[in-house]
């Protein structure tokens, strides 16, 4: 898998940190935190922070991103720092990327917070699934911006024996291609191949998932901002042994446990990867398949590191990416972790309002826990939802569950069907949703005014 060329040098590289604040592109957090943030990044890289500027302007110079007298400015400031790395709190386009580079030379590597969170996820998949996504998501990166990176790029690949001529000049074609046109046509074909093997991987985490469905266990996907404490508390309530470490993304890879709720029900609780401010377009893409696990879960479990000064910023990123993936109409219950830092733990209480459906807990300590289980029960198994079913008469397995978990309304026979109305726990809708009555397959029978319908 291709490492960022920007990040691939000797370690613990110097890096002098370039924050922007857009007027018309706020983000969730403050500029200090999010340059906070992005220091965290580079530690996790490999860098060690040496310095940052910062700048608020209206809307990105078309040529250098920030002002050119700011650039002289952060030029030297890095130079008397001895950084080796210009790193961009933003993601640069290509152009910007290319200006900057002519200005800096090649004693300042520019490198955005876009290829900095890819080689941060490139150091931390482990699995042939989290490589490939990872893999994909650098090379939709770096096909518009090769031209430093490689240093073959400016040799040109035609004359008498390139590629584009042939053996002793005979039928030559034009002067030849140059090599940067033969890197993206090499890379293009390998995008490709990505994509396929991709799509095989999300049609295999499709069955994976119809399998889980039919087990009649309904899945609850842990998502939160990255090193909230997710796999973590992963570990607290499966009783599992998930890789945990303090630092930002340090498990990529989905990993799936099951938890016990209380009495004879369960589910089945799926770690995910964290989120962050800013994350990069072509890496939700690339990682479609892991994050179908929360778009297609019965319920979110919304870990928040309720002790972070900007806890409730953090999980509004969350809420963006979330309806990215449209992931937002699935319920959610909110843990909000680490009250065993706080002073006094039942200050958390005051911030329940905040969230949806908030419970305090630590997953350290397994205080909440209980409490925890307790909500997601309920709203697994007694939060109920209004549907409306034309179920055939052969489907005796769904009628029978439907009035044992359920509460009906109406049941109607026809010579057909049976047409049912009523409420269902949310962790089998999965089982109906494709005999629901209404819009699409109206049926004779029913009555369209009443409520309840699908």
């Amino acid at each position: 898998m291709p490492r960022s060329p920007q990040l691939t040098h000797a370690p613990r590289e110097r890096a002098f940190l370039v924050g922007v604040e857009l007027s018309d592109k706020k983000g969730h957090l403050p500029l200090e935190e999010s340059l906070a943030e992005l220091a965290l990044l580079a530690d996790t890289a490999g860098l060690t922070a040496v310095g940052h500027a910062s700048q608020r302007i209206r809307q990105p110079d078309p040529r250098t991103f920030i002002g050119s007298g700011k650039v002289e400015e952060i030029k030297i400031m890095a130079e008397e720092t001895s950084a080796d790395v210009l790193l961009f709190d933003e993601e640069l386009s290509p152009r910007h990327q290319r200006e900057l580079e002519r200005i800096c030379g090649d004693d300042l590597r520019i490198v955005d917070r876009t290829a900095l969170i890819l080689d941060v996820f490139a150091q931390h998949a482990r699995t042939r699934e989290g490589t490939l996504q990872v893999e994909l998501a650098q090379y939709e990166y770096r096909l518009p911006r090769l031209t430093r990176a490689w240093t073959h790029l400016a040799r040109q690949a035609g004359g008498g024996a390139g590629r584009s001529g042939s053996v002793g000049g005979v039928g030559l074609r034009g002067p030849g291609e140059t090599q940067l046109e033969v890197d993206r046509r090499d890379i293009g074909r390998r995008i490709t191949h990505l994509r396929r093997e991709l799509e095989k991987v999300r049609e295999q985490r499709r069955q994976h998932r119809t399998r889980r469905q039919s087990s009649a266990h309904p899945t609850v996907a842990l998502v939160g901002y990255t090193n909230a404490g997710k796999s973590t508390l992963l570990n607290c309530m499966a009783d599992a042994d998930v890789y945990v470490a303090d630092q930002l993304f340090a498990t990529l890879d989905p990993t799936t446990r099951r938890i016990e709720l209380g009495g004879k029900r369960a589910a089945l609780l799926t770690d995910t990867v964290g989120f962050i401010q800013k994350l990069p377009t072509t890496l939700i893409a690339a990682f479609r398949a892991t994050l179908e696990e929360i778009a297609e879960a019965d319920l979110l479990l919304h870990v928040v590191d309720i002790t972070h000064q900007y806890a409730h910023a953090q999980a509004l990123a969350v809420r963006d990416t979330l309806a990215e993936i449209q992931a937002l109409a699935v319920p959610m219950v909110t843990a909000l972790n680490k009250i065993d830092l706080l002073s006094d733990p039942r200050s958390a209480l005051d911030r329940v309002d905040e969230f949806e459906r908030a419970v305090p807990i630590s997953a350290i300590t397994g205080e909440g826990i209980p409490a925890l289980l307790a909500a997601i029960e309920h709203e697994l198994y007694q939060e109920l939802r209004p549907i409306k079913v034309r179920l055939p008469h052969d489907a005796g397995r769904l009628i029978n569950l439907f009035h044992e978990l359920g509460r009906v309304d109406v049941v109607r026979h026809t010579p057909s069907a049976v047409l049912i109305e009523g409420w269902l726990p949310a962790q089998i809708l999965h089982e109906f949703r494709p005999y629901r009555a209404g819009g699409r397959t109206p049926d004779p029978e029913a009555d369209p005014d009443r409520p309840g319908g699908a």
